[in-house]
Parts: C-alpha cells; sequence; structure tokens
C-alpha cells in the first residue's frame, strides 16, 4: 500500500480485491478514468484522500484470505465468458426493461419534471450505443481474442484480421467506452444522483434505483474489459506475431 496516492485507481482496483467496491460507494470513476493517480481522483470526486486510504486498507485486510476470482490469473477466454454472461446478459435485459419503465414514468410525472424527458432521451441513446457496442464485441472482437489466445498457446497460425491489429478495435471500444461514461454522469446528474422527488411514485423510485444498478453494474464491466481483457489481450498479441499468415 506504500505510495498509494500516486498509483493509478486502474493499479489499485486490479492489486486489491474489493477496491471496485469502495470506489464505487465514493464516487471515484474507476474504469474510464482509471489512469488518474487515487489522489486525482480523490479531489475530483470530492471525497479525501484519507478516506479512500482508510477504505482501501480495510478493504485489503477483509478480503486478504477470500475467494474472489482474479481475472489477471484466469484464461482469456473464462473472462471474455464472464463477460458476457454476467455483463452482457445483465445490460441487454435492463435495457429492455428500463425503456419500457421509463415511458411509463415520463407519462405520469414528465409535466412536472422534465428533467425525466432529456433522461429519456439519453437512456435511448445509451441504449442503442451498448446494444451496437455488444455486438460488435461478440461477433468481432471476442472471437478474434479467443482465437488469438488459441494459437499463442498452441502456436498454430493466425490470419491477420482486416482490423490489422487488435490495438485498433480496442481503441474503438474505449472510446465508446468514455462515450457510455458521459451519458451514465449526465443521467445521474440529472436524476439527483438517482433520488427520486418526493412526490414519485413507486414506479419512479424503481426506476431510479435501477438505474443505478446499472451504472454500477456497467462500471464493473468496464473494468473488466478496459483495466484487464484489453490490456492483457493487447500484451498477448506480439506472441503470435510470428505465426499470422495474410
Amino acid at each position: 500500500m506504500n505510495s498509494l496516492a500516486t498509483k493509478t485507481v486502474r493499479e489499485l482496483a486490479l492489486e486489491i480485491p474489493g477496491a471496485t467496491r469502495v470506489f464505487e460507494k465514493m464516487g471515484i470513476d474507476y474504469c474510464c478514468g482509471g489512469e488518474r493517480s487515487l489522489a486525482d481522483a480523490c479531489t475530483i470526486a470530492g471525497v479525501t484522500f484519507a478516506d479512500a486510504q482508510k477504505s482501501l486498507e480495510l478493504t485489503n485486510a477483509a478480503t486478504a484470505d477470500s475467494d474472489e476470482r482474479d481475472f489477471q490469473k484466469t484464461t482469456l477466454v473464462e473472462l471474455i465468458d464472464h463477460i458476457e454472461a454476467k455483463h452482457h446478459s445483465f445490460t441487454r435485459l435492463e435495457i429492455g426493461r428500463l425503456k419500457a419503465l421509463l415511458e411509463k414514468v415520463c407519462l405520469a410525472h414528465g409535466e412536472n419534471h422534465p428533467e425525466l424527458l432529456r433522461i429519456n432521451l439519453l437512456f435511448r441513446e445509451l441504449g442503442a450505443d451498448l446494444e451496437t457496442h455488444m455486438t460488435k464485441e461478440e461477433q468481432v472482437l471476442f472471437p478474434y481474442v479467443i482465437r488469438m489466445e488459441a494459437a499463442a498457446k498452441q502456436q498454430i497460425p493466425l490470419f491477420r484480421p482486416p482490423f490489422v491489429t487488435i490495438a485498433n478495435p480496442v481503441r474503438m471500444m474505449m472510446l465508446e467506452h468514455d462515450r457510455a461514461g458521459e451519458l451514465l454522469k449526465e443521467i445521474r446528474a440529472l436524476s439527483s444522483n438517482y433520488i427520486p422527488p418526493a412526490d414519485g411514485c413507486l414506479s419512479y423510485q424503481t426506476l431510479y434505483t435501477a438505474l443505478a444498478a446499472l451504472e454500477k453494474d456497467l462500471h464493473q464491466h468496464i473494468h473488466l474489459e478496459n483495466n484487464i481483457l484489453f490490456p492483457r489481450a493487447v500484451e498477448m498479441e506480439p506472441a503470435v506475431d510470428a505465426v499470422l499468415v495474410s
């Protein structure tokens, strides 16, 4: 835990089991903003470094003997399976559910709470972007990563992909993650941190609870890709360059 202030949020998220839960609770961006130092991230989130340090130390001690899965040590196939089964599936289900719920709440409360109309537009953009994004990952990027891992292990030929190097689609996926993060931040701001108004009905409360849960899951989802899957895949690519065939 030495030099904690100068370590990046990404480094800490990878080193300390449970760190992402601390960051989530404190409003520290550990996915798209993972390259910031912890000290800078605390300043941006409006929390003290001392509080963050204490929470991380407590979490590190509490989880030292836990069996929390370390995706730095699994195969990339296992990591991709986890992302698709846990995060892609959840995201698709929630996009469909929340679209309908937002329409219902907008009809009932949109006149008195016009911010709902803006949230609805932002969520529709977010949902459409994520659907396209996940499809590209599942149909193009992830299958190539799986083939690349197999080629690296077995030293078998691998056809050069149309995107030439894996760094190209990875860069695009990370830019799309950044855009999703921007949309989520605006939705959170418009919803007053997902706190429903005094006149909010049960559907209104359910909507905001579900939006908060989706945001939390997307943060973990993006963390697994930006901070673990993508760097590991890029690092692996040179091992198969020698056997690439055009």
